[in-house]
């Protein structure tokens, strides 16, 4: 396996396939870098550098007690992309990878980035608050950690029906998809997994989103029913300057899978223009 070590001492896995300009994938929660595999083919397939990594705690990273914060996982990804010394790099963020995408930018700047995609992202902020009303309630994230630290195995599977919309009605149940899901989540450690729900629910990123300053494509589902897009794309379009909202209907959390050859011909086109 290919894994270097943080300044901290945390090995952390990574793929790094291709050559040419450099697109690096951050994955969601409680995933791999393996979520990107139809990406990661597509794009070094066209051309591309592609690069995605375990996050600390998830996959087949190392799965420390402590740091898993955004922090550092937005320090892990800045020394990813130092180890391997990219530049013009285009980062491609989906769900708590859209916060880390972002915080890194927030704490590392834009000038190794050449362009930004946020999928299915958790910024600006989901935690429902009195200035966030359309936000998730904290009862829902309680319910999260309570499933992780007490059942994870069944909470996993059961989490992969609403991720992809396989609970709507006359949805086409994809259990490749599931077993996918379940398999890499279970690779990873429970402690990182756990700690890593506050990250993704309760850390305001706006600082970070205001901090873009390269050209910034958000693409969100709107029946996704993990980030639901009112409290999280809508707003980050709107916040990044000059940021481009592309809207995939009936569309759930992980489109990116179940919409693979529309999601890679519209970021191609995006990274082309």
């Amino acid at each position: 396996m290919t894994t270097f070590t943080t300044t901290d001492g945390t090995e952390i896995f990574y793929k790094d396939w291709g050559s040419g300009q450099p697109i690096v994938f951050s994955h969601g929660w409680p995933l791999s870098a393996d979520a990107w595999d139809a990406q990661m083919l597509f794009f070094a397939e066209n051309g591309y550098r592609v690069i995605a990594h375990d996050r600390r705690g998830h996959g087949r990273s190392a799965q420390p007690w402590a740091g898993n914060d955004m922090d550092r996982y937005a320090d892990d990804l800045a020394e990813l992309i130092e180890h391997l010394d990219l530049k013009d790099v285009i980062l491609i963020g989906h769900s708590t990878g859209g916060g880390e995408v972002a915080h890194y930018v927030g704490r590392h700047g834009n000038s190794r980035v050449a362009k930004v995609v946020l999928v299915g992202a958790v910024p600006p902020l989901m935690l429902k608050t009195e200035a966030n009303p359309n936000g998730t309630p904290i009862e829902v994230f309680d319910g999260i950690r309570k499933g992780t630290a007490l059942d994870r195995s069944q909470f996993f599977m059961d989490l992969t029906l609403p991720f992809y919309g396989f609970n709507r009605d006359g949805a086409a149940v994809n259990q490749g998809l599931r077993d996918s899901f379940w398999l890499q989540g279970m690779a990873g450690g429970i402690k990182g997994q756990y700690d890593c729900i506050h990250e993704f629910s309760e850390v305001d990123y706006t600082a970070d989103l205001k901090a873009i300053a390269v050209p910034t494509l958000v693409i969100h589902g709107d029946d996704d029913q993990i980030v639901p897009i009112d409290a999280s794309g809508r707003l980050s379009a709107a916040i990044v300057k000059d940021a481009r909202l592309l809207v995939y209907p009936g569309a759930p959390h992980g489109l990116a899978q179940t919409e693979p050859e529309k999601f890679n011909a519209d970021v191609l086109a995006f990274i082309k223009a």
